[in-house]
């Protein structure tokens, strides 16, 4: 067992300075890779994370080296308190980070600037209007582009998550690139990923050197600028020559970072996931509410990660829907 004063660093000497927070399971899209068709079995209220009991547990982290919180979903957004949430975590002086559908966006750009919320996620994974209506079985395309625009216009760093699945939205590489020659944007493009009834299948991956492949037969090779890793990455990162933003490619299938992973999630619910992939939780809650010390099942939650995805070392295994299909879907974890 791990020092108590060490909780947040794992077996593999994995320091977790990123905590990303699920604020809520409910969301106003319905995604076909993070909600199953027939919808989830909500969590009842009573049982998820209160405006206070967000700020205060999320303050435990941070007393214990986390600096960096972004907030999830569901869709973060909806919650009617998400703003008390938001005013109370600026005061953990952390950088805040949010990832959302947009669609409401329009309603939050002052309480963004007001509590330093800079850093915007948007996951937008098609251009086409039909397209957006078939995976998130709703019409909100104009909306949650527009409100795109809106961000970058008051200069928020935006970056947009597509998530890409073959045969559906892999023929938009190129026209997402696109957006970078006039916008200062980053795209990101995320490989679809196996959870609970979103009928993943490894036909529908598409690979890093698939996207590159596209991106160099249509811009040219000398034109594809291959950029430093952050520390703790998860996008291998790139640019077109005179483009003024660039894109990253987030590979966690087929050509996964877990060796610097510095992730943390706390779900709606809370309870610590200490890998993506994994079906291992761990509830703080309970002895959060029972006025207990939750530091030691932290670290317990730590100290169990597995060295890769969650266990499934092979694409094998990762491959196998009984190893797989045991997570939660996406949206009751957070994205």
């Amino acid at each position: 067992m791990q020092k108590q004063d060490n909780i947040l660093t794992d077996t593999l000497g994995r320091k977790h300075n990123y905590l990303r927070i699920s604020l809520t399971e409910k969301c106003n899209l319905r995604c076909t890779y993070c909600m199953p068709s027939e919808g989830v079995q909500l969590t009842p209220r009573q049982h998820l994370m209160n405006a206070d009991e967000v700020y205060k547990i999320a303050k435990v982290f941070v007393a214990n080296g986390v600096d960096k919180i972004r907030l999830t979903g569901g869709e973060p957004l909806v919650r009617k308190d998400f703003k008390e949430i938001l005013k109370r975590l600026e005061t953990l002086k952390t950088t805040l980070s949010i990832t959302t559908n947009g669609i409401l966006v329009d309603r939050f750009i002052d309480d963004f600037k007001t509590y330093g919320l800079k850093n915007i996620n948007l996951s937008l994974d098609t251009l086409s209007k039909e397209k957006f209506h078939h995976i998130t079985r709703r019409n909100q395309f104009d909306k949650a582009y527009n409100n795109m625009h809106l961000l970058i216009e008051n200069g928020f760093k935006v970056k947009l998550n597509i998530v890409l699945i073959k045969g559906f939205n892999d023929n938009e590489i190129v026209n997402f690139i696109k957006l970078t020659k006039d916008l200062p944007v980053v795209i990101r493009f995320i490989e679809f990923m196996p959870f609970d009834g979103n009928n993943w299948n490894k036909s529908k991956l598409v690979t890093q050197n698939e996207i590159l492949e596209q991106t160099t037969n249509y811009f040219g090779a000398n034109e594809l600028i291959k950029l430093e890793n952050e520390k703790n990455f998860t996008s291998r990162d790139y640019k077109i020559s005179g483009h003024r933003g660039e894109f990253g490619i987030i590979s966690s299938v087929s050509n996964p970072f877990c060796d610097g992973c510095n992730r943390i999630r706390l779900t709606a619910n809370g309870k610590v996931k200490n890998c993506l992939f994994s079906n291992n939780e761990t509830d703080i809650l309970t002895a959060f509410r029972n006025q207990e010390s939750i530091e030691e099942l932290i670290a317990k939650a730590i100290y169990k990660k597995l060295p890769v995805r969650g266990g499934m070392n092979s694409f094998e295994q990762l491959n196998d829907p009984k190893q797989h299909s045991n997570n939660r879907s996406m949206i009751t974890i957070g994205g």
